[in-house]
């Protein structure tokens, strides 16, 4: 059994998902599509339409927007092996996000959103998540964004479950330079970054 993998900066690099590195994202992802058949679609759709989806629909979709060239996310490599996962895509494009009364929009102003991550579980807890953000932030910064949003959760214990860390915990964003913007509920703070 592989045993924790201690995370040297110095081998870390990025790469924005597209065509070149779908195989890589499979391999992150593994059969289980990262958590329950997600392929990083929960944020896309419906409830209803994830739900009916799952699995190898939410795959196809997924690979579909690759396909399409739309930017999705960013991939982080560890010697060159795909060791996590930062969505990054303009608002918009999430429509549960937009439907959400408690992660509604701020203002009128346009945004990018962070809305998921996945890390191997022998490199978590190691500091990768604030390394994506900052990664996160350079390409944002190349496609000419000027705000980026995230939604993370308040842990509600040091041992929170990976299952319930998926869009972040406050603390990584906070050492990549987020800021909370709003909070309208408890364990949800709206946090952006200004370029």
């Amino acid at each position: 059994m592989k045993s924790l993998v201690l995370l040297n900066k110095s081998k870390l690099s990025f790469h924005p998902l597209d065509k070149s590195c779908w195989k890589d994202f499979e391999k992150l992802f593994g059969d289980r599509g990262a958590c329950g058949g997600c392929w990083c679609m929960a944020w896309r759709l419906k409830r209803s339409d994830f739900q009916k989806q799952s699995g190898e629909g939410n795959k196809k979709a997924v690979k579909k927007l690759v396909n399409a060239n739309e930017t999705i996310g960013i991939l982080a490599y560890h010697d060159d092996e795909p060791v996590g996962w930062c969505a990054v895509a303009p608002r918009e494009k999430f429509v549960r996000l937009e439907n959400s009364r408690v992660l509604k929009r701020i203002d009128d102003k346009p945004v990018w959103s962070v809305t998921c991550f996945f890390i191997e579980k022998h490199f978590r807890r190691q500091g990768l998540s604030t390394e994506l953000l900052k990664a996160v932030i350079k390409f944002c910064k190349s496609k000419g964004v000027k705000i980026i949003e995230a939604y993370p959760t308040v842990p509600y214990n040091e041992n929170i479950p990976a299952a319930f860390a998926w869009t972040g915990i406050p603390s990584a964003f906070e050492k990549a330079g987020f800021k909370e913007a709003a909070r309208r509920s408890k364990t949800r703070p709206v946090m952006r970054y200004f370029l």
